[in-house]
């Protein structure tokens, strides 16, 4: 994703003059949060995906609101919030959103307009250990790719990956604060051969000392924390901090994207498909998603039970702490450095401006509506190597090369946690 993303912050930068951020030139005082574009901005910026450690401090980010188990099922979207909406409080919304979301049929659609940028949905409550679960069925065509990871806001990742060209199998893949890894990845076989038509129940259970892919409750995949040791640099290259579930259907085949990205993704997407002609758009379906928490690691520091805080910025298990602090920021100008800013102001939540919410200029490209309409008919409403298993249908993906293999790590962000903001300059004009 560092050639895509590379891209849009360039259009980013031009349209909004934008300050851009890394580990080595963290944000400014007066624009503290670095959102996970490498932007610097206050409110959205300072929530999920906000990274501390290219933000001016620690504490520039809001705290993270802390895991919840719960089941989600999709007979509307009453516990979800736009993007461009949420505070930060997790207890009055599940999801935050961008795109165009359906339900129907009890299901959740992430659907992708024509020349839009599709869909993305992510967890509020962050999971640091735990199981999730979802029943999906992906979406289908050369350049479409459906996403079902966890993303923390370091970069560590757990990847579920569906490539429209190959309803087959299913990729799996992990990452360690953004390193990249070309060894990393894998592909898992789906009983059936069709992930589009056919419900399968995709699992990603992570502990402290492994990462397993559970596909139809049978293991895909085994990662153990003891094999990613990197001797040169004295530590575990493993993911483990809170992390954020999201679910996204977005075009890896555009053609303004790098080569290695159309190829990966099977080719460029063909905006004239069956699904295009008959529905309007393509689409993934979401069924039934279940989080379980898990105990906090031993050792951890709890001082309280309603966030996650990071205490360094070398940001591994140890620098993560358990404490009371507030999640909600008082208005979009606020940040972790003064929660209450704005607070008392009628339109805290509106004041969307483009160093508040992140924005980037390819997200025209998501039309000219925001999915904040509905409607009822049919039914429907609409308002991302420790390897085993080569018997049980998973193999090893084989080493890219930047001109004909995945997407690195920002392209890869992209269709996380970051893709989120593509739709943002769309979703601000509709409103």
């Amino acid at each position: 994703m560092v050639r895509f993303v590379t891209s849009l912050l360039a259009l980013s930068a031009t349209a909004f003059a934008t300050q851009t951020c890394t580990a080595s030139s963290q944000c400014p005082e007066d624009k503290p949060c670095c959102s996970q574009y490498g932007e610097c901005g206050t409110g959205a910026y300072c929530l999920g995906g906000c990274d501390p450690q290219a933000s001016f401090s620690l504490d520039s980010c809001a705290p993270m609101p802390i895991c919840e188990s719960k089941s989600y099922t999709w007979e509307n979207l009453d516990n979800c919030a736009l993007n461009t909406k949420y505070l930060g409080d997790a207890s009055k919304s599940d999801w935050t959103y961008s795109g165009f979301p359906k339900t129907e049929d009890n299901n959740l659609l992430m659907t992708m307009p024509k020349d839009s940028v599709g869909t993305l949905f992510a967890n509020n409550h962050y999971i640091w250990y735990g199981k999730v679960s979802g029943k999906i069925k992906s979406s289908r065509g050369q350049g479409v790719v459906t996403a079902f990871i966890l993303l923390s806001d370091v970069k560590d990742e757990i990847d579920y990956e569906f490539v429209g060209a190959d309803l087959a199998a299913v990729q799996t893949n992990y990452y360690w604060q953004g390193v990249l890894d070309w060894h990393n990845g894998g592909n898992a076989s789906v009983d059936g051969g069709d992930t589009f038509d056919d419900w399968h129940t995709y699992e990603i259970d992570w502990t402290p000392e492994q990462v397993q892919w559970i596909v139809d409750g049978e293991v895909k995949r085994t990662l153990l924390k003891s094999d990613t040791f990197n001797e040169t640099a004295n530590r575990y290259q493993f993911p483990q901090t809170p992390s954020r579930l999201q679910m996204s259907i977005w075009p890896a085949g555009q053609a303004s994207n790098a080569k290695g990205t159309i190829d990966w993704a099977g080719g460029l997407i063909n905006w004239d498909s069956q699904d295009i002609q008959e529905k309007g758009y393509y689409y993934a379906t979401i069924g039934q998603v279940d989080i379980e928490c898990y105990t906090p690691p031993a050792g951890t520091t709890q001082t309280g039970n309603t966030s996650y805080l990071y205490t360094s910025e070398a940001a591994m298990q140890a620098n993560v702490e358990i404490v009371g602090n507030s999640t909600v920021l008082g208005s979009m100008g606020a940040t972790g450095l003064d929660m209450t800013l704005g607070a008392n102001s009628s339109s805290n939540a509106t004041s969307t401006g483009s160093d508040s919410v992140p924005t980037n200029g390819s997200g025209a490209i998501g039309g000219a509506a925001s999915n904040s309409s509905s409607s009822t008919s049919s039914g429907t409403s609409s308002t991302e190597s420790g390897s085993s298993g080569t018997s049980t249908g998973f193999t090893q993906t084989p080493s890219a090369s930047k001109d004909n293999g995945a997407p690195n790590q920002n392209e890869r962000v992209l269709r996380g946690s970051l893709f989120a903001v593509l739709v943002a300059v769309v979703v601000l004009v509709t409103l």
